[in-house]
Order: structure tokens, then C-alpha cells, then sequence
């Protein structure tokens, strides 16, 4: 337990440090850009969706979280009990990528601060809210991500690929429909994208760029 927290606080350093690498300024310029065209649209967007069937979609979103994390952590007792390293490791990582991006939500939303649509005058104001549970960005959204892209990394098929990013899109969507802002919604998918690749490519024994072979070991799963 205590590796994977220490590797867990490494991730978190090179997950904050990693937008302000020379390579990636042009994706922050790009990211920046598209997230401001939707926080100027947030407000019409959410005030043109109906109000009738908000909990229909907040159940839907919530029923895909909830799979999601039940398929990750069924993949990692059933990696443990039948001895299968891949399904062991796409738990492992699935849920390390669910933790670093809780943590990277948490810490942005405690920044940003931003109100939900239908707190204060439903203008989305930021530094406003400043807590752990305000609107920007979407923890249903990051976290949903972060598994799904484990799992399409891990078992590259396209059944595979389109059930998890699937369900993290219809997450997605249905946190919009459930009245929550596209920009939270869009940024918090983001977020958990990326957590989740990085996390696959720093440690997967399986990623076929950092083979293990007799003359290369791998660290070993936790």
C-alpha cells in the first residue's frame, strides 16, 4: 500500500507538471480556447433544457459510474483469483486513474469555484463556490473517463473500446441533459482521458512500447 501511494503522488507531479511542458503548449493553447467557447455558451445551453426529466438522466449518468467502477474493481478480484496479470493490472491502474483524477477534480474545483446552473442567478460565476463539490469540472465525467480509457488501453478491441468510451459518453451527455454545464462536463471528460492514458503508458507491464522481457523487468503490480 505503501508503493502504490507513493507512486500515486508521483503520478500527481507529473500530472500538474505535464500542461507546462514546451511540447504540450499548443494542446493548452487549443484546450483553453474550446473551453472558454463553451463556458460562453453554458448558460444557453443549460437554460434551453428541459426540466422534466433531470433525474431520469442524473440516474442514467449515475448507473454508468457505477458500472464502470464495478467492472474496474471486478477485473482486479477476478485478476487476483484466477491469476491473470492483465485483468489484475486494468483494475489496478483503473483505479489509480479513478484516484488521481479524483484528486485533480477536487483541487480545480476547490479553485474555481464555480457555481452550479441552478445555484445564485444560474450564470455559472466562478470563485463563487469554492468547494470540493462545485460545478467545474464534472467529477461524473473525469471519473467515468479515467476508467474507460484504462480499460480501451489495456484491451485494445474495438467492442471493448466502444462499450467504455460508450458509456463514458453517454455519462457525459446525460450530466448535460441532468443540468449540469457542457464546459464542466467537457473539461472534467478531458481530464479523465488523459489521467487515464498517462497512467496506462507510466505503467501497464502490457503497453507495447515498454515490453517486459527477461532483459527489461517491469515494476511489478502492487
Amino acid at each position: 500500500m505503501g508503493a502504490l501511494i507513493k507512486r500515486g503522488a508521483r503520478d500527481e507531479k507529473e500530472i500538474y507538471l505535464a500542461p507546462l511542458r514546451r511540447e504540450n503548449l499548443k494542446w493548452d493553447a487549443l484546450f483553453l480556447a474550446i473551453t472558454g467557447g463553451l463556458i460562453a455558451e453554458d448558460k444557453h445551453v443549460s437554460g434551453a433544457i428541459l426540466r422534466d426529466n433531470l433525474s431520469i438522466s442524473r440516474d442514467i449518468s449515475n448507473t454508468g459510474l457505477y458500472s464502470t467502477m464495478a467492472t474496474t474493481g471486478l477485473l482486479y478480484v477476478s485478476g487476483t483469483v484466477k491469476k491473470n496479470d492483465r485483468a489484475r493490472e486494468t483494475g489496478v491502474l483503473g483505479l489509480e486513474a479513478f484516484a488521481n483524477t479524483l484528486v485533480v477534480g477536487a483541487v480545480t474545483q476547490l479553485i474555481a469555484g464555480r457555481e452550479r446552473p441552478l445555484e445564485g442567478s444560474g450564470q455559472g460565476r466562478f470563485w463563487v463556490n469554492n468547494a470540493v463539490d462545485s460545478s467545474f469540472p464534472s467529477q461524473h465525467s473525469g471519473l467515468t473517463w479515467s476508467m474507460a480509457s484504462v480499460l480501451a488501453h489495456e484491451y485494445p478491441k474495438m467492442w471493448v473500446q466502444c462499450l467504455a468510451y460508450g458509456t463514458a459518453t453517454t455519462v457525459s451527455v446525460t450530466r448535460v441533459t441532468g443540468l449540469e454545464f457542457p464546459a464542466d462536463v467537457v473539461v472534467g471528460g478531458v481530464f479523465g482521458y488523459v489521467i487515464g492514458r498517462y497512467v496506462f503508458h507510466a505503467h501497464s507491464r502490457f503497453f507495447h512500447d515498454r515490453p517486459c522481457t527477461p532483459n527489461k523487468q517491469c515494476e511489478s503490480l502492487p
